[in-house]
């Protein structure tokens, strides 16, 4: 059986746009398919913000890989596009991350699904919009489009 996954692909270094193109080249093969694919954003960084924007983009893939397979076979991906994880929210190649995975809820000290403090990362509400604006977070039981409305008057008023 598929299940539906949203993924959020990002790239801060280098040819940005490249990138994200050989991470959907990648991610695509016999056990996952690319369903649909939002436009791309040119975002500030988010955590650490002295360094160059990011170039994101959401993705909806059905996958037979289990939360934890298409979590290795995402970070397999960014060791073959060079990703370095030098430092928490620093510069990269290419960061591939499982925002959902259907309506599971996992905590666990290698994967949160779905995707910690999503509801805040506007950066990462704006692609996931394109793809599925009436999808409820399962935790905070609230839609896409209120997530992002509510993150966007939390940068607002931050700014």
């Amino acid at each position: 059986m598929r299940c539906q996954s949203f993924l959020l692909l990002g790239s801060n270094i280098g040819d940005r746009l490249s990138y994200l193109k050989a991470a959907r080249r990648s991610i695509e093969n016999n056990d996952t398919s690319i369903i649909k694919v939002s436009k791309i954003y040119e975002t500030d960084a988010w955590g650490k913000r002295d360094q160059a924007n990011f170039l994101n983009q959401a993705i909806e893939v059905h996958t037979i890989l289990s939360p934890i397979e298409l979590l290795q076979h995402c970070q397999k991906i960014e060791s073959k596009l060079a990703r370095e994880r030098k430092e928490k929210w620093g510069p990269r190649t290419i960061d591939i991350d499982i925002m959902y995975y259907e309506n599971l809820i996992i905590e666990t000290e290698e994967l949160s699904i779905p995707q910690k403090n999503l509801e805040n990362r506007s950066f990462a509400l704006s692609p996931l919009h394109d793809l599925c604006p009436k999808k409820m977070h399962p935790i905070l039981n609230k839609s896409t489009s209120i997530l992002l409305y509510e993150s966007r008057i939390k940068d607002a008023m931050h700014v």
